[in-house]
């Protein structure tokens, strides 16, 4: 799962003993040697979906949590103006800052993504996230989702993509239910916590805080993933609207 450029067992042990926000500044200079980078091929559906929501693209567009910044390329395609990536970790923006140094389109933001500065209300068109919601226990989505509203122009989308429910039949709902188990107990027993559980946001729950926080919200296949046996989407685009 890493590459040899990627963290060590110890690195990455000392990362889960840390805060998130410690801990992704660590794991940063490695980050994306890691399996927790969104893939491309994520990133290419998302964007050949929302091309397809707005005939001209975007004005100005917002990635929430933008880690080491996977997702700023992608915005700087869809939108026509300002590109904005926020992130909590000093450690992440600097690796993403690196990364698209010289562009004079792009900014960085230091911010939880739980209270957004003020100075970015109103201002964006479009806000994708990426890989991170596994960080925001559901107490907090309101409060995520309800500053993403205040950063949207009227019209705005907040874009993301959510895969289906696992079986409980595969090995991969065993395999994450573990991990979710081993973080309770690890939160439980030691101080600072770190918050990154894989079964705390389901779709229904997501849509409700959504649309309480003054989205209306749709979902569209990304087909690239293919569907379920049954005929379910794998991966869903959510578009939450500011309307």
């Amino acid at each position: 799962m890493f590459s040899s450029h990627g963290p060590s067992v110890r690195e990455l042990a000392v990362q889960g003993l840390s805060s998130v926000e410690r801990g992704y500044d660590l794991l940063a200079p490695k980050f994306d040697h890691t399996p927790f980078r969104t893939p491309d091929r994520m990133l290419d559906a998302v964007e050949e979906t929302l091309a397809r929501q707005r005939e001209g693209g975007f004005g100005s567009g917002l990635d929430v949590c933008c880690g080491t910044g996977a997702g700023i390329g992608m915005l700087r395609r869809l939108c026509r103006d300002r590109v904005t990536g926020v992130d909590l970790s000093a450690g992440m923006l600097a690796e993403a800052g690196r990364a698209h140094a010289g562009d004079d389109r792009v900014d960085f933001v230091r911010a939880d993504a739980r209270a957004l500065p003020a100075g970015l209300a109103g201002r964006y068109d479009l806000a994708v996230s990426f890989g991170a919601f596994g960080h925001f226990l559901p107490a907090e989505r309101p409060a995520l989702f309800s500053g993403v509203h205040a950063a949207l122009r009227e019209g705005g989308v907040f874009a993301f993509p959510i895969g289906a429910p696992i079986p409980v039949s595969s090995p991969v709902w065993w395999a994450v239910a573990a991990f979710d188990a081993v973080m309770r107990v690890r939160n439980a027993v030691w101080w600072p916590p770190f918050v990154m559980y894989y079964r705390t946001f389901p779709l229904g729950g997501v849509r409700a805080d959504l649309r309480a926080a003054g989205f209306t919200v749709e979902t569209v296949p990304l087909e690239r993933f293919g569907r379920l046996p049954g005929g379910a989407p794998r991966w869903r685009l959510v578009l939450a609207r500011r309307s």
